[in-house]
C-alpha cells in the first residue's frame, strides 16, 4: 500500500505543485497568462484521453507492471519539464507527464482491491483518498516553498528523487494479479483517444468564443464517440466498458461521483476569485483559505474508511455530499466582512462533507464489478473524478463569461450540484443492493 500510496502522492502533488507556478513560467517564457493555463490543460487532457486505454492495457500486462511504467514515464518527463525553453516544449512534456500519471491513476484503484481484503476494502480507498488529500494540501506549499529559493524548472526537478524512491519501493511490493488473455485492441484504443481529446478540446474552445471551430471538433468527438461505440459493441472487455454502466448500482454510483466533483470544481476554481475580488484577501492569504478543504477531505477519507465497509454508500455518500453542500450554501451567504476564521471553518467544513463522500461511492463502484474487470472499473472510478472535474472547469468558464457576478454564482452553483449528488446518491435506497457489499462479486471470489 506505500508503494501505491507513492505514486498516486507523485502524480497528485506534481499536479498541484504546477498551479503555483503559472505566473513565474508564464514570466520567463514570455507568454500570456491565458497560454500558461496549457501547463495544467495539457496534463490534465492526456490523463483523461488515456485513462481507459491505459485501465485495458494494465489489465493484460499486469497493474502492478502499468504502475512501474507510469512511475518511470512520469520521472522521464518531469525531466523534460525542467528542460523545456517554450510553451510548446513544456506543454508536450506536461502531456507525457499526464500520460505517466494516467497509467498510475488508471490502476492504482485495482491494485488496492488485490491488496485489501473485501471486507477491509473501504480502509484501502480511505487511505487512498488521504493520500490524495495531502497531496493536494501540500500541492501549494511545496510549490511556494521551491519558487522561494529556486527557479520554477525546480517544481520539476523534486519530482526524479521521489520518483525513484517509489519506483524502487514499486520494484518489489506491489502484488502480482491476474492478467486478460485477450489482445490489445488498438483501433479502439486510439478511438477512445481521439473521441475525448476532440470533445473536451472542441467544448473549451467553444467556450472561449470559438463558436465554429469548437462546434467542429466537437462533432468530430461525437462521431468518434459513435464509431467506437459501435465498433466494440458485443465485445466482452471493451476498452469503454459500457457493460459496466449496464449494472444499475455501478452506474448510479459513477454519475454520483461525476456530478460530486462537478461541484468540487465548481468551488476550487472560483474560490480564489471569490476571496480576492468579494472578500478583498490578498494572493498570499487566498491560499490558506483555501487549504482547509483539502485538510477536510484527507481527514475524514482516513477517518471514514471502517464506515465505508459497514453503512451503505446510500447513507454514507449521500450525508457526505449534503454535507458539502451546506459548506458551499454558508460560504455563498457569507457576509462581506467575514474574518478569516469565519471562511476557513466553512471551507473546512465542505471539503470534511467531501471526504465522507468519496471512499463508500468509490467502494461500490470497485465491488459492482465483476471479477477480472478490476482494471476497467478503476478506469472509470478516475473517469469520474477527472471527468467532473474537466467538465466542471468548462462550466466555471462558461459562467465567468456571461455573467458579470461569476464567482459568487459558482458557489451557488457548486451548493445546487452537491445536493443535486446527495439526491442522486440517497436514491439508491430504493433500489436493490443498497447495502454496503451490494454488486455481482460473490464472497469467496476476491482474496
Amino acid at each position: 500500500m506505500l508503494a501505491v500510496a507513492l505514486a498516486v502522492l507523485l502524480s497528485v502533488l506534481d499536479y498541484a505543485v504546477a498551479n503555483v507556478a503559472l505566473p513565474s513560467i508564464a514570466h520567463d517564457l514570455g507568454i500570456a497568462s491565458s497560454q500558461s493555463i496549457w501547463v495544467i490543460n495539457a496534463y490534465q487532457l492526456a490523463s483523461l484521453s488515456m485513462l481507459l486505454p491505459l485501465a485495458s492495457i494494465g489489465a493484460r500486462i499486469g497493474f502492478a507492471t502499468m504502475c512501474r511504467f507510469g512511475i518511470a514515464l512520469f520521472v522521464l518527463a518531469s525531466i523534460f519539464c525542467a528542460l523545456s525553453h517554450s510553451l510548446l516544449q513544456l506543454a508536450l512534456a506536461r502531456a507525457l507527464q499526464g500520460a505517466g500519471g494516467g497509467c498510475i491513476m488508471s490502476v492504482a484503484i485495482a491494485l488496492i482491491r488485490f491488496i485489501y481484503p473485501r471486507n477491509a476494502l473501504g480502509r484501502g480507498l480511505s487511505l487512498n483518498g488521504l493520500i490524495i488529500g495531502t497531496g493536494v494540501a501540500l500541492g501549494p506549499t511545496v510549490g511556494s516553498l521551491v519558487l522561494s529559493v529556486a527557479s520554477w524548472p525546480w517544481i520539476f526537478w523534486i519530482n526524479v528523487p521521489l520518483g525513484l524512491a517509489a519506483l524502487l519501493l514499486a520494484r518489489f511490493a506491489l502484488p502480482t494479479t491476474p492478467r486478460s488473455e485477450r489482445a490489445l485492441d488498438l483501433p479502439a484504443i486510439l478511438l477512445t483517444i481521439a473521441a475525448f481529446t476532440l470533445t473536451v478540446i472542441g467544448i473549451d474552445d467553444a467556450v472561449h468564443g470559438g463558436s465554429a471551430s469548437g462546434a467542429a471538433l466537437v462533432l468530430c468527438g461525437i462521431a468518434c464517440w459513435a464509431g467506437l461505440l459501435r465498433y466494440q459493441k458485443g465485445r466482452a472487455d471493451p476498452v469503454v466498458p459500457v457493460d459496466l454502466l449496464a449494472v444499475p448500482s455501478f452506474l448510479v454510483a459513477f454519475i454520483v461521483g461525476l456530478v460530486g466533483f462537478i461541484a468540487s470544481n465548481f468551488f476550487i476554481i472560483a474560490m480564489p476569485f471569490t476571496l480576492e475580488t468579494v472578500f478583498h484577501r490578498p494572493a498570499t492569504v487566498t491560499g490558506f483559505l483555501i487549504t482547509p478543504w483539502a485538510v477536510g477531505v484527507a481527514v475524514m477519507s482516513f477517518l471514514v474508511g471502517r464506515w465505508a465497509d459497514r453503512v451503505p454508500a446510500s447513507l454514507l455518500s449521500s450525508f457526505g455530499l449534503a454535507v458539502t453542500g451546506c459548506g458551499f450554501a454558508l460560504l455563498w451567504q457569507m457576509p462581506q466582512d467575514a474574518g478569516n476564521v469565519s471562511i476557513a471553518w466553512r471551507v473546512a467544513l465542505a471539503g470534511a462533507g467531501f471526504g465522507i463522500f468519496q471512499p463508500p461511492n468509490n467502494r461500490v463502484m470497485m465491488l459492482s464489478a465483476p471479477t477480472g474487470r478490476e482494471g476497467s472499473a478503476s478506469g472509470l472510478v478516475s473517469v469520474a473524478r477527472l471527468g467532473g472535474q474537466t467538465l466542471g472547469a468548462l462550466l466555471v468558464a462558461s459562467v465567468f463569461r456571461f455573467s458579470t457576478h461569476a464567482s459568487v454564482l459558482c458557489l451557488f452553483c457548486a451548493m445546487c450540484v452537491a445536493w443535486l449528488g446527495a439526491t442522486l446518491s440517497v436514491a439508491r435506497l430504493l433500489g436493490p443492493g443498497s447495502g454496503p457489499g451490494s454488486g455481482p462479486v460473490q464472497p469467496g471470489r476476491m482474496r
